[in-house]
């Protein structure tokens, strides 16, 4: 029998007060949800420009760890220029320890947004070629470690780390088509066994999809967010699980509202094919 697709959130990173993203959590935790992940930002800009706090990755994850019994728990992604690669080990080492069983690192080379959070606190962004080496650096380091380990991003090179370093791959906003193209590629790719592919991107549910709609216009949602009902929302699941996506994992585009994980695990992960 064909498993269905595991089906993850990403938590509030961007709020002042921890307890708005445990709280999501804690929600996901009594819920069919799989898992949880949390961002790896130093800040996040709004959209007048003000820097948005963050809480830090490794701090939420051990807090989450604590929080939670039975999720699944993860980073999408760990920087790997934002920290050494022995720090990064250690991270994966102890979060497995407080979680067994039940975690997952993502980790990636950062992007073209991330550059003036390394700017900022001088840290340095580097080449692509430089942010791929750093990668597969963390990547060889942090393995083994108790749990499995996710590269994110679209480009090539990325890829590549991803099919000889790791034990996944995962990227951001695909459509099927091109995620079942890019997931068969870096499968095909892969050196170790067993290797899956997960799908991230922006979602908003609602009850229906004319509600779901609203809310989409209401959040300002980018072009290309998922939006709509539960039956629409399980029916896009399903597309990119027949695409190859072991995990999809859903950027809430209002993540601080407990709403979205509890129609997730009460009637979208039911309506899985």
């Amino acid at each position: 029998m064909t498993r269905r697709v595991r089906v993850g959130i990403t938590l509030p990173s961007f709020v002042r007060d921890p307890e708005t993203a445990l709280a999501v959590a804690r929600v996901a935790d009594t819920t069919g949800v799989d898992g949880v992940f949390v961002y790896d930002h130093l800040f996040r800009l709004s959209r007048d420009g003000e820097r948005r706090p963050a809480l830090e990755a490794a701090a939420l994850l051990g807090a989450v760890a604590a929080a939670t019994t039975r999720v699944t728990i993860g980073t999408l992604v760990l920087r790997s220029s934002l920290r050494p690669s022995a720090s990064s080990a250690v991270l994966v080492d102890t979060v497995a320890r407080l979680a067994p069983g039940r975690v997952v690192m993502g980790i990636g080379a950062g992007d073209s947004e991330s550059k003036e959070e390394n700017e900022s606190f001088g840290l340095g962004f580097g080449s692509m070629d430089a942010r791929v080496n750093t990668l597969a650096d963390t990547a060889r380091t942090v393995r083994d470690r108790g749990a499995p380990i996710w590269v994110g991003g679209l480009a090539a090179a990325v890829r590549e780390v991803a099919a000889r370093e790791a034990d996944g791959w995962n990227v951001w906003g695909l459509s099927p088509h091109r995620f079942a193209t890019r997931a068969a590629q870096v499968s095909a790719d892969a050196v170790r066994d067993p290797f899956e592919c997960s799908w991230s991107g922006l979602v908003v549910l609602d009850e229906t999809d004319a509600a779901a709609t609203e809310r989409a216009r209401a959040q300002v949602a980018r072009p290309g967010t998922l939006v709509g009902g539960p039956r629409t929302i399980a029916a896009a699941f399903d597309e990119l699980g027949a695409a190859g996506a072991a995990w999809v994992i859903v950027g809430a585009v209002d993540a601080s509202d407990s709403r979205t994980v509890r129609l997730l695990g009460d009637v979208v992960l039911p309506a899985l094919t």
